[in-house]
């Protein structure tokens, strides 16, 4: 090969841990960047993913028991296995929150997450030690959209600035339901921090010339 490239710092820092390979780092763009857009700072905090324990969906669940305000949180995708969404609906009416909290275990189609990315207040974005920033974190900030995330959650990190286009929290219900909250009471940073998050695509060179400039060098 002529070049190796990964998808994150942290990619690049596995293969050279355990293969001993050099690979830089080239961020992959979303499809068609332009269907995200901000239609308003709604209620309501969007976690968009496959529902597993390493995205931890659960964790933001139990942050939703500390929160003060009014805030709402929209779990939408499908589980991997059966028995972690009964898990994830369990957590929810045994917390009483489910007149706050919705989980609709399916497949999102394309226009469905285009609508909630464009109404939501914020992402929230929780993986372990993800091994890149996420899709759903790019495509929150193509909308202006804030991305919370934890300061284990790996990949993310290398995309989300605490406190500049989003917020790194300890993994705790605690310290995340305090984020929640000061976002639901403040339309004008989650709006501020989300035009930095969308001005963080450009200053990581995330876009397809790039990425068809590199692979053609």
């Amino acid at each position: 090969a002529r070049n190796v490239f990964a998808n994150s710092q942290v990619m690049a820092e596995r293969v050279h841990r355990y293969n001993g390979i050099q690979a830089s780092v080239l961020y992959p763009p979303i499809e068609a960047p332009e269907r995200f857009g901000c239609t308003e700072y709604g209620d309501f905090l969007l976690c968009v993913s496959r529902v597993t324990p390493m995205k931890r969906q659960r964790l933001i669940v139990e942050a939703m028991c500390h929160v003060k305000t009014g805030v709402r949180l929209v779990l939408a995708g499908a589980a991997d296995y059966f028995q972690e969404s009964v898990a994830v609906n369990r957590l929810i009416e045994e917390l009483g929150l489910s007149d706050r909290v919705t989980f609709e275990n399916r497949w999102f189609d394309e226009r469905e997450k285009e609508d909630l990315i464009g109404t939501c207040l914020a992402n929230v974005y929780l993986p372990e030690s993800e091994d890149s920033y996420g899709y759903s974190t790019l495509e929150a900030a193509h909308a202006a959209k804030v991305t919370v995330t934890t300061t284990d959650s790996g990949g993310v990190l290398e995309f989300v600035q605490d406190g500049v286009n989003g917020f790194c929290c300890e993994p705790t219900p605690e310290s995340l339901a305090a984020v929640f909250d000061r976002l639901y009471r403040d339309r004008n940073l989650a709006s501020s921090m989300g035009v930095a998050a969308r001005r963080r695509i450009a200053e990581l060179n995330i876009d397809w010339s790039t990425v068809v400039e590199a692979l053609l060098r």
